[in-house]
């Protein structure tokens, strides 16, 4: 229990809160600064740090952002969770996240902000590279290794975006509407198997509403399933500026506000308490939470910033990236390509590697291995020609006539180095399509028409169309490497390294085809998971799309065969665990490793499921000629769904099909099992929700309501009156907005312009100026408070500005003596 008085801590935190005043309590609520909590010295509480991120550390010592603008300490930069998770090696994420523990107290860090855990829902999220898979089995899976990596150390994390954070358009302020089969089957599923594997110090909740109500503010999220659903242990924090109403949000069960800076929020907590807004009982039951985490980071020894092995670290960064590659075509053994015969290299990103995603987890790297780097030092014969100009999508006829000279004067192989570009894919943006830069296809298809051996390799975090993919003979599909892209791209290319890595998502043909088309991305008001439970693979299995390659698939240099599937019984009862095991031989020529996947299938139709759904992998490695037994356990949760009549998990009776295979496409065995389960209340009324049944991409507006169980929320979005939600470029619906809105740009482009390039300051500034009014208060480090904010809204609504500027100017000054009596608790002996 949370108040067990025989635990030294708890007495500890007991006698505490007896002492301490409201004002004292409500001040460890909310952040000192952009990363520190707060402390009360006399109370013996010490602040801490907390940073970003989910594969590096990434601390600011100088000026802080959430963005990654400003520089930050040189760090390991490891591959990131897209690839990670196509490993499908929980052991190597966790020894991922134990190095980053390492750092993180080499530089004196106390909570790792991550991993992420939110479902790929469509390709095009402009933060996927940040998040691991499709699959919530999966996801759920790497983010508890992950976590227990890190903690292990004694240092905490803070599994992210608790929940539904699934597109960055509109992120501050969309209302996501899911039904409740999917929102607990998928959207929930990664997070609970992550909290009840590895109990996180901490949860961060996210920017979006679900369900009409802000995660910030939602009961049922913080409370009612996370703790007494999961027993979560840890305390909730907002992601940055997530807060909405910070009363209601502690009272729903979340902890503490970041950033800091403001003592606005701590004086709506004491205010609150001191009306009856809030119980004491509640603001207690939040310090509980905060001193419990907060005592047990005082354990750790937090050491000096060079002590880590930088070189160890870089060749597992390097190990991690190489088991994480895809090899998705390999006619005729194409690769891996021989070490002592000429090449032809085309492209930009041989020379410039993109390796890590942009936003919060930029990541300043200890070391970058470009592919052009390695491959000299390595002795390669090559001739290389750039192509195109990876800062911008124009054709460039020079650099095309020239890689088509170069590639027309040799027989040698032709590789291409091509991939998404930095501006493609960021924290706060959503890509807008699925394909490639138009001067990377361009290029490509020029090669092509040249009749030779090409072999592509793709960087960047997640799926992209390929409409020449039948016209060459390898694609490798690197994902984002880490900082080590050269030394990985080196190991599979020339067969150092076997490649084993498999997609831990749907690549599809198109992005029409994706389950999602219809309603990704929304906003800005709602948007609205029509496909419900059908996505990824999910829905192309069910409704058997083709695919251009499907989720769990990744060749390698050698072969695998299966056989002998064993089921413990065929014959059970819900709550009875039953054992599978099969053999898998190596029977080709070299060492390698496959990913056995387990997947269920579900024979009743009397509930719509989808075809098949992951609950067992494993990744074995085999000698030539070797075999090996594979063995997995599958439980209650392995056969159930989530019954919404019953608000429970249940199990229908009947058949169930165990498929094991080397992707979710590619089933090498299966078996029979029956389960003899109770009768339970159908969910659904099958006429009303028909269209689920054979779900093809579109759902009437009847069958959602249906689903969801109410009519859904409206969809419009008024600009007018400017709100805390409405963005600077929005707000030039009014004179006041186009002034505000000028002056921002300016000063955007002279604080940005001397450490940044063109491309990305203009790529900063679309992120500033798409941001919420709010948001902009959050990124002022506590200078903008919301009541300031509020009247300057006013302002820009067309009200006074002298007599609205003289509130402004109180409230400034109100928010500083607040912020100095907050100081002054804080330090006082």
């Amino acid at each position: 229990m949370e108040n067990n008085i025989e635990n030294p801590i708890d007495l500890r935190i007991n006698e505490l809160i007896k002492n301490m005043t409201v004002v004292e309590k409500a001040l460890l609520c909310s952040g000192r600064n952009f990363w520190y909590t707060r402390g009360i010295k006399k109370h013996g509480i010490k602040p801490y740090m907390v940073t970003d991120g989910p594969h590096g550390i990434r601390k600011q010592e100088q000026s802080s952002d959430n963005l990654g603008i400003n520089e930050s300490v040189k760090s390991t930069c490891f591959p990131p969770a897209c690839t990670m998770a196509s490993t499908w090696d929980v052991e190597l994420i966790s020894g991922v996240a134990k190095r980053i523990a390492v750092e993180a107290i080499a530089n004196s860090v106390s909570i790792v902000l991550g991993p992420g855990a939110n479902i790929k829902r469509s390709p095009l999220c402009g933060r996927n590279f940040e998040y691991y898979s499709e699959d919530p089995y999966l996801s759920g899976k790497c983010a508890a290794a992950f976590i227990n990596g890190v903690q292990a150390s004694g240092i905490g994390t803070s599994l992210k975006h608790y929940a539904a954070n699934n597109q960055e358009d509109n992120r501050l302020r969309i209302n996501a509407v899911i039904d409740e089969r999917a929102l607990r089957e998928i959207y929930l599923r990664s997070f609970e198997i992550a909290v009840k594997e590895s109990q996180p110090y901490t949860i961060m909740c996210a920017y979006n509403k679900v369900n009409g109500e802000h995660a910030s503010q939602n009961k049922k999220l913080l409370t009612d399933i996370l703790r007494t659903e999961w027993g979560f242990q840890g305390y909730v924090m907002t992601d940055w500026g997530a807060i909405d109403d910070r009363v209601k949000a502690l009272d729903s069960g979340l902890e503490l506000e970041m950033p800091g800076g403001s003592g606005e929020s701590v004086f709506q907590i004491v205010d609150a308490v001191g009306d009856g807004r809030i119980s004491l009982q509640t603001l207690n039951q939040a310090v509980r939470r905060l001193l419990k985490i907060n005592f047990k980071l005082e354990s750790v020894e937090h050491g000096d910033s060079d002590y880590f092995d930088q070189d160890e670290h870089h060749k597992y960064t390097r190990m991690v990236a190489s088991e994480g590659a895809v090899l998705l075509k390999n006619i005729s053994s194409v690769l891996p390509l021989p070490k002592d015969k000429p090449l032809t290299i085309i492209g930009a990103l041989f020379e410039n590697a993109r390796y890590q995603g942009f936003g919060s987890s930029n990541i300043n790297s200890t070391i970058v291995s470009n592919p052009c780097d390695t491959f000299s030092k390595a002795g390669i014969n090559y001739k290389y020609a750039k192509g195109y100009d990876q800062t911008n999508d124009e054709h460039n006829k020079a650099l095309v006539d020239e890689a088509i000279n170069l590639c027309k004067s040799s027989d040698a192989p032709i590789v291409v180095f091509a991939g998404l570009t930095e501006s493609y894919e960021s924290e706060g943006i959503d890509r807008k399509h699925m394909s490639l830069p138009k001067n990377q296809n361009i290029l490509i298809e020029k090669i092509i028409s040249l009749n030779k051996t090409i072999i592509v390799i793709l960087y960047g975090g997640a799926p992209v169309e390929l409409p020449w993919i039948n016209g060459v003979s390898g694609l490798l599909q690197m994902y984002l490497t880490g900082q080590a892209c050269g030394d990985a791209t080196y190991d599979i290319l020339f067969g150092d390294v076997n490649p084993s890595g498999k997609l831990a998502e749907t690549f599809p043909v198109k992005i029409s085809d994706t389950p999602s088309f219809n309603y990704f991305p929304a906003g800005p008001a709602t948007v609205e998971y029509r496909e419900s439970i059908f996505v990824g693979y999910r829905y192309y299995q069910t409704i058997k799309k083709p695919v251009l390659f499907p989720f769990g698939y990744g060749l390698s240099y050698t072969s695998f065969e299966y056989s002998d599937i064993k089921l413990s019984s065929t014959s059970i009862v819900p709550g009875e665990k039953i054992s599978v095991e099969c053999s898998v031989k190596n029977i080709g020529d070299r060492a390698g490793k496959e990913i056995v996947q387990l997947y269920v299938h579900c024979k009743s139709n009397k509930v719509f499921r989808a075809d098949r759904e992951l609950q067992g992998f494993s990744k074995i490695s085999l000698a030539v000629g070797e075999t090996k037994i594979v063995s997995f356990e599958l439980d209650f949760r392995s056969f159930a769904y989530y019954n919404i009549k019953e608000n429970d998990w249940t199990i229908e009776s009947g058949d169930y099909h165990i498929l094991i295979g080397a992707s979710s496409s590619d089933i090498k065995l299966s078996a029979v099992l029956n389960i003899d389960a109770p009768k339970n209340e159908m969910p659904y009324s099958a006429g009303a929700i028909g269209e689920y049944y054979s779900f093809d991409g579109s759902i009437s507006d009847e069958s959602f309501a249906a689903v969801l169980g109410y009519q859904p929320p409206p969809s419009e979005y008024k600009i007018e009156p400017i709100r805390e939600i409405t963005t600077p470029k929005e707000a030039r619906v009014k004179f006041a907005g186009r002034i505000f809105h000028s002056i921002l740009k300016l000063g955007m482009k002279q604080v940005f312009k001397a450490n940044k390039d063109d491309s990305q300051t203009k790529f900063i500034q679309e992120l500033m100026l798409t941001n919420t009014m709010r948001g902009l208060s959050t990124c002022s480090g506590g200078l903008v408070s919301r009541k300031m904010l509020s009247l300057f809204i006013g302002v820009l609504n067309g009200r006074s500005l002298l007599f609205r500027g003289i509130r402004i100017l109180k409230a400034y000054r109100l928010n500083k003596k607040q912020d100095a009596i907050l100081k002054q608790i804080e330090d006082e002996d």
